[in-house]
C-alpha cells in the first residue's frame, strides 16, 4: 500500500473516474496533508465505491497519457495522445486492443506492422505502437484533415457572391438573388465545417485518454516471469 497522500484535486479526479462518471457524493477534503490511498478507499465503501476501483483511478494519475493538439485558424483539428508503457505489449495484448479500437471507434481499420512496430489505421485515425528503450509507447493520433480545404472553399463562394454585388451596385444595378445565395452558401459551408469540431476535439480526446491509460495500467508491471501459460511479447 502506498503512503503517497493525494490532494483535493487529485481525490476529486480519483473519485469521478472510480464512479465513472460526475461525481456528486459530497466526499471529505484532504486538508493540508492530504488523504492516502487506504483512506480514499475506506471513503470509496461509504460511498459505494470498491476499493479496486477506487486503486485503479489513483495509479491513472501516474500514468497520465501526454496530451497533443493541432490547430488551423484557432480550430481544434488534431488530436493526440501519447503514453509510455512499461514494457512491451504481448501479441495478445496488441490483437485486444486492436478489438476494443475497432469497438470504441466503430471501424474496423487496418493493421500492419514491422518487427516490434504495430498500427492500426482508419483514414486519419492512427493507433501507433512504437518501440522505446524500456518497451514500447502507445501513441494515438487523428485530424480533421479535410477542414482547411472547406473554410477555403466557403470563403472563395463567400468572396464571389460580395464582389458580384459590390459590382453590381457600382454600375447602377442592384446585386441579383444567386449572388447572394452564393455568400449565404459559403457562410453555411464553414459554419457547418468549424461548429462541431470542439465537440468532435473533446470526444476523441476523451476517447483516447481513456484508452492509453487502460493500457498503462495494465502494463505497469510485466507478466510473472515464471508463469508458463503467458503469451509471449511482441518479437523485437
Amino acid at each position: 500500500m502506498t503512503d503517497r497522500r493525494y490532494n483535493d484535486d487529485e481525490i476529486a479526479e480519483i473519485f469521478q473516474k472510480a464512479s465513472e462518471g460526475p461525481q456528486g457524493t459530497s466526499l471529505q477534503r484532504a486538508g493540508g496533508d492530504g488523504l492516502t490511498l487506504a483512506q480514499l478507499q475506506d471513503i470509496g465503501r461509504e460511498v459505494g465505491i470498491s476499493p479496486e476501483a477506487v486503486d485503479r483511478a489513483a495509479r491513472s494519475l501516474d500514468v497520465r497519457p501526454r496530451a497533443g493538439s493541432r490547430k488551423f485558424l484557432g480550430l481544434p483539428i488534431g488530436v493526440q495522445r501519447t503514453v509510455d508503457l512499461g514494457r512491451r505489449l504481448t501479441e495478445d495484448e496488441w490483437e485486444r486492443l486492436v478489438v476494443e479500437l475497432r469497438e470504441v471507434f466503430g471501424a474496423r481499420g487496418t493493421v500492419s506492422g514491422s518487427g516490434s512496430f504495430r498500427q492500426w489505421t482508419n483514414g486519419n485515425l492512427q493507433a501507433l505502437l512504437e518501440p522505446t528503450a524500456t518497451g514500447q509507447r502507445l501513441r494515438m493520433l487523428t485530424t480533421k484533415g479535410n477542414l482547411p480545404v472547406s473554410i477555403v472553399t466557403g470563403a472563395a463562394m463567400m468572396s464571389m457572391g460580395i464582389v458580384a454585388m459590390i459590382t453590381a451596385g457600382g454600375i447602377g444595378h442592384v446585386g441579383t438573388v444567386p449572388d447572394l445565395l452564393i455568400s449565404l452558401f459559403g457562410a453555411g459551408f464553414i459554419a457547418n465545417s468549424t461548429l462541431r469540431l470542439p465537440s468532435w476535439a473533446r470526444l476523441r480526446a476523451s476517447q483516447m485518454e481513456a484508452l492509453t491509460s487502460r493500457v498503462a495500467l495494465e502494463t505497469a508491471a510485466p507478466p510473472a516471469p515464471d508463469d508458463p501459460d503467458d503469451p509471449k511479447p511482441l518479437p523485437p
